[in-house]
């Protein structure tokens, strides 16, 4: 008999495949909780959000703006991917809060989903630790919330469909590889060597530790933008949560000071969310390395191509603060220069 990863890869061929070119955009758009095809992806932005607020009404409202049919997740396998790179009681805006976890987990149990919460946090190799120091722990108890330890997790190894790295594959927890749909539930944040970590970043907590270590330095070593692109290339479906209400800026994803925006964006396409984070918060998307590799075949961050719903991003975005170095503050918009 063959084996639960040798099974399941060739089971996933045909659905990894619809994420990893140009057509990839088209295939999401046809599948099922994605509602019909519009030629502008949509991503939606709240503000005036609270972690004691309406969370499980706003996401609600932002799923069904931006394309997502609940209904059509009856019986589906969703997997929460919080932020918990390196949780600290005494810095709560590292990491993705757990109100926004257990809204989240809310909204997708109501409409009939099956959900597990994921995470195979970066930089510590205790889980529950992590769990523990976010909050996390706590939320998923008093919700009876299913976790899901992606750096300890039995694998099977899927092919790079992206191809931007020289890797030839990947190995990706169980949980990852039946889920029908992955959900990104980043922290919005600087980040001090691209500029940015959003919902494309995020997935790097479903690479298992057990296989590539502690920080994961073989995904650094194989180029973060390439290896960026490719993970989210080679993934099932994908959709994005993003916790912009406690922020971080400067020295992020782990050092960085705490930025109170109020704001949660959610979208059907994890690249254009990207994009409009980094518009938000002052930066050019077609110059953060990430996105530019994403834009070729994930998604688009051309805002010609992304239509808001909500809140228009010109009237929520803020300025963050970054490293001055002169390759984080080239990706600044320049005085008088549109951020397109």
């Amino acid at each position: 008999m063959a084996s639960w990863p040798a099974i399941h890869e060739t089971a996933l061929t045909r659905r990894v495949w619809m994420w990893s070119s140009a057509a990839g955009l088209l295939g999401l758009l046809t599948q099922p909780f994605v509602r019909d095809y519009v030629k502008q992806t949509r991503v939606f932005i709240a503000r005036g959000q609270r972690y004691d607020g309406s969370l499980v009404q706003t996401i609600t409202a932002g799923l069904e703006a931006s394309g997502i049919n609940l209904q059509a997740l009856r019986g589906k396998r969703v997997l929460l991917k919080p932020n918990l790179v390196e949780p600290t009681r005494d810095a709560p805006h590292m990491t993705t809060h757990p109100a926004m976890i257990v809204a989240a987990a809310d909204v997708f149990l109501r409409a009939g989903a099956k959900v597990t919460v994921g995470e195979g946090p970066g930089h510590v190799r205790d889980t529950e630790m992590a769990l523990v120091e976010s909050g996390v722990q706590e939320a998923l108890d008093d919700q009876k919330l299913k976790f899901a330890d992606l750096n300890y997790e039995e694998v099977a190894w899927l092919r790079n469909r992206g191809r931007m790295c020289d890797l030839t594959g990947f190995f990706f927890p169980r949980s990852v590889v039946e889920a029908d749909l992955i959900v990104s539930l980043p922290k919005l944040k600087t980040h001090h060597w691209v500029g940015m970590t959003g919902a494309l970043k995020n997935l790097y907590g479903v690479i298992p530790g057990i296989k590539y270590g502690w920080p994961k330095n073989v995904l650094h070593h194989n180029g973060i933008p390439q290896t960026i692109h490719d993970i989210n290339a080679s993934l099932p479906k994908a959709i994005t949560i993003v916790d912009g209400i406690v922020c971080m800026e400067g020295d992020g994803p782990i050092m960085g000071s705490a930025k109170d925006l109020g704001l949660v964006l959610i979208g059907a396409n994890s690249t254009a969310v990207d994009a409009t984070m980094a518009r938000i918060i002052g930066l050019q998307p077609k110059k953060i390395s990430y996105l530019q590799l994403a834009a070729r075949g994930l998604g688009p961050i051309d805002q010609r191509w992304i239509k808001q719903v909500g809140e228009p991003w010109e009237d929520v975005a803020q300025a963050f603060e970054i490293i001055d170095t002169p390759d984080l503050q080239f990706l600044r918009a320049q005085p008088g220069e549109l951020i397109s």
